[in-house]
């Protein structure tokens, strides 16, 4: 699985190279030798309303805190930072929108984000043209970084992109090993929302659950926005299936999980990232007890190099949910803003800034709040922690943690 002073660079729409309008400090005056310091925009994509809003308003968040530090630290001389972040509504068409309006404004040296890797789909040709570094905290579909046949040939399609959130072949496959061998689940109704992250991880979980010994007792898609899951809820039931495993977002899962339990069929429902939010229990209440969730890394609050975040994210009364992304989007926006120290001197922005920022970005190894900030060959990161949780009495438990290599 889950966030944005223009001028159009004529250059960049013509022979996608990009040409800053000054190489100097610049204010906002335009005075070259102000002593005032130069502004840098960090954007942010992301769904900030509608579907999957709590989750994107947690990596607008994570973002905005990172950029507070950097000014409040003066991470990088002569430099203030800001944040532009853009509504894609979790819709590709809108994602590719606000990549291009991004790639406009030459003030903009680095993006965070998608959360939807359906969307990332249709915004990393946009930045790759135009040099722009683009390093999302929660896309999870392996072809991203490897290509659409990676599971036989990997090659990497952009090199502008990155991610700090691992990929979903080793998120399905985490996830299948624990319904097998740890739940004891041996038939499994398998559903998914038709996208691109959600029909990835289905299939990924099938082929490890399958491959482990188990069966499937039945297979059905939904689509984004519905809500009677009435017919599907039959199918279930009907298949005596022990386990449902769900490719998607919460905003269908937690009405399926609902009605599943009200009609009788007192088995768990268990998913990726794309459900783990406080969200899904709020909605779905006690129905939701049981259920299980894959999702990136450790538990943000249980890591010590979290807790000042988590204290700074609360104190400042940002909305969404911190816990799922939010730590990889501080890092994220973190690898960019260091990535900029090296190539911004005293304020001084040079004519192939962003170019050489993807190369620094490239070169990022540091520990960040959610764990080690390193990225491979392929701009995958190299942290592959994942973590299984279970809703405990109103509440996500982490209940096994570690890494999986297939």
């Amino acid at each position: 699985m889950r966030q944005r002073s223009l001028v159009i660079l004529t250059s960049v729409l013509t022979t996608g190279a990009l040409t800053l309008t000054a190489c100097g400090s610049r204010d906002d005056s335009g005075d070259s030798n102000s002593n005032a310091k130069t502004e840098i925009i960090i954007g942010v994509d992301a769904p900030l309303t509608g579907a999957n809003s709590a989750t994107g308003l947690g990596i607008q968040g994570g973002v905005q805190i990172a950029v507070d530090d950097a000014n409040k630290n003066n991470t990088v001389p002569g430099v203030t930072f800001k944040v532009q972040a853009l509504d894609d509504k979790a819709i590709p068409a809108s994602g590719q929108q606000n990549a291009t309006q991004l790639v406009q404004n030459e003030k903009v040296l680095g993006v965070v984000g998608p959360l939807n890797s359906g969307v990332a789909t249709q915004m990393q040709q946009v930045f790759d043209t135009a040099n722009l570094v683009e390093i999302s905290p929660s896309n999870t579909a392996p072809e991203l970084t490897q290509g659409k046949n990676w599971q036989t040939e990997k090659v990497r399609p952009f090199k502008t992109y990155f991610r700090t959130a691992t990929t979903d072949a080793l998120q399905g496959g985490f996830a299948a090993d624990y319904a097998y061998n740890t739940l004891k689940k041996t038939n499994v109704f398998v559903v998914d929302d038709k996208q691109t992250y959600g029909a990835g991880l289905a299939k990924l979980f099938k082929a490890g659950f399958t491959g482990s010994g188990g069966k499937v007792a039945g297979e059905d898609h939904v689509n984004t926005g519905d809500t009677d899951f009435s017919a599907l809820v039959t199918k279930i039931k009907d298949s005596k299936a022990d386990l449902v495993y769900y490719g998607g977002q919460y905003d269908e899962s937690e009405k399926l999980t609902k009605q599943l339990k009200d009609g009788g069929v007192d088995i768990p429902l268990f998913g990726g990232d794309g459900m783990f939010t406080p969200t899904y229990i709020e909605t779905a209440g006690d129905t939701s007890e049981g259920d299980l969730v894959t999702s990136v890394g450790a538990p943000v609050d249980s890591l010590p190099s979290a807790a000042d975040f988590i204290k700074k994210y609360k104190a400042a009364g940002l909305k969404g949910d911190y816990g799922t992304y939010g730590g990889y989007s501080y890092d994220a926006a973190t690898a960019i803003i260091k990535a900029i120290g090296n190539v911004v001197k005293d304020g001084k922005i040079p004519d192939d800034a962003r170019a050489k920022i993807v190369d620094e970005v490239q070169k990022t190894d540091f520990e960040g709040i959610a764990g080690p900030v390193a990225f491979d060959e392929y701009g995958d990161t190299t942290n592959k922690q994942l973590t299984v949780y279970q809703v405990v009495d109103g509440k996500w438990k982490a209940v096994k943690s570690g890494t999986f290599n297939g």
